[in-house]
């Protein structure tokens, strides 16, 4: 069945899918379990690139490569080859097709493109993907096309010059005004684009598309608003998004969707709470430091990495916030990590204790 998914779902060491993706220094991405397996063997260098490593080399989390296989559906195989590709393109593109033989034109080619990284790179080649956003752009089309549209941002090679055919204008009016399963996929859209540094600011700048994910979280329900989460947080990896984020509204929103379990946002305000703008936010929101402490008690342990983090940089900046983290048992919580499994957490909580320590020695003198 693994063969049947694209290539970089597949851990280099492994050859097996990816459960969960982490990315070394070397920029390569493996599953976690295999490459702490090579690290705990001793060895000090990437599997790939055969280039030095660090002693405590970090693996970091691959969130959207991971939501790409989560969100990816084996299918079973085709029951019949189709020879002419071209032919179902040009059904998409006649005005005299009727809907039923578009509808089935979309479904084969989404079944193809799922297969074969060859056949994607075909339709991106062959002037499909006007086709493919024409169908987007019809909402009797539009359940249909978007799934291909999903696959043909899967390859890396692809992305910007899918952003560079106006693929953002179509998705974002999707994220707007589509009906909830299609804004999720419409989401998912944005988190696989996001993978090149570059499409993380052209999609940042871009007018409404964080707005249209802040307001998914606000508004939307279930799968939507955790493929929101998702995009959200690979988009503001980048530094200039953080305060667009932010000035969309996004810490209340994102803190009170935390408040109703929905841990992807803890990752989220992890990056808000880099840069001053969210902080002021966190700051001025009744009660963020008890909804970061209570992840702290309840939360996995990615909530907790990022509930530590966002803390650190909260209780560095405000002596106000740093006095009510003392009060909510955050000290406590925090002398608990400091021998986890986890090394981010570890190490997080280890910088959090520091910063509480200081700062409360120098507020009690």
């Amino acid at each position: 069945m693994a063969t049947n998914l694209p290539d970089h779902f597949k851990c280099p060491i492994s050859l097996e899918i990816m459960s969960d993706p982490v990315i070394l220094s070397s920029g390569h991405t493996f599953d976690r379990s295999s490459i702490q397996r090579w690290l705990d063997a001793g060895h000090r260098t990437c599997p790939i690139t055969k280039l030095p490593l660090p002693e405590h080399p970090l693996l970091i989390p691959n969130h959207a490569l991971r939501s790409l296989i989560s969100n990816y559906t084996l299918l079973p195989p085709l029951h019949q080859t189709i020879s002419q590709p071209q032919t179902l393109i040009s059904t998409l593109t006649s005005h005299s097709s009727s809907l039923e033989s578009k509808i089935d034109s979309l479904r084969h080619l989404t079944r193809l493109s799922k297969r074969d990284t060859a056949f994607r790179r075909f339709l991106a080649d062959s002037g499909a993907v006007p086709a493919v956003l024409a169908a987007v752009e019809d909402p009797l089309l539009q359940e249909k096309a978007l799934p291909l549209l999903l696959n043909l941002t899967l390859d890396d090679d692809s992305k910007v010059g899918l952003v560079a055919e106006g693929l953002l204008a179509h998705v974002v009016a999707v994220l707007l005004h589509a009906p909830p399963d299609s804004r999720a996929v419409a989401a998912t859209i944005v988190t696989s684009l996001a993978v090149v540094e570059v499409n993380k600011a052209t999609i940042g700048a871009f007018p409404a598309a964080i707005a249209a994910l802040v307001a998914i979280l606000r508004d939307g329900k279930g799968r939507e608003r955790k493929e929101a989460a998702t995009a959200l947080y690979a988009l503001c990896s980048f530094p200039d998004n953080r305060r667009r984020a932010v000035n969309c509204g996004a810490v209340p929103i994102l803190l009170r969707n935390v408040e109703i379990g929905l841990e992807r946002c803890v990752e989220v305000i992890g990056l808000l709470a880099k840069c001053k703008e969210g902080k002021e936010e966190m700051e001025g929101y009744k009660n963020c430091v008890q909804i970061l402490a209570r992840v702290l008690r309840n939360g996995s342990s990615r909530g907790i990495q990022y509930a530590l983090f966002a803390l650190t940089s909260l209780c560095s900046y405000s002596l106000p916030m740093l006095l009510l983290a003392l009060e909510e048992g955050v000290l406590e919580s925090s002398l608990a990590f400091v021998e986890d499994d986890n090394e981010k957490v570890r190490r997080n909580a280890c910088s959090l204790i520091r910063v509480l320590r200081a700062n409360s020695t120098s507020h009690d003198r």
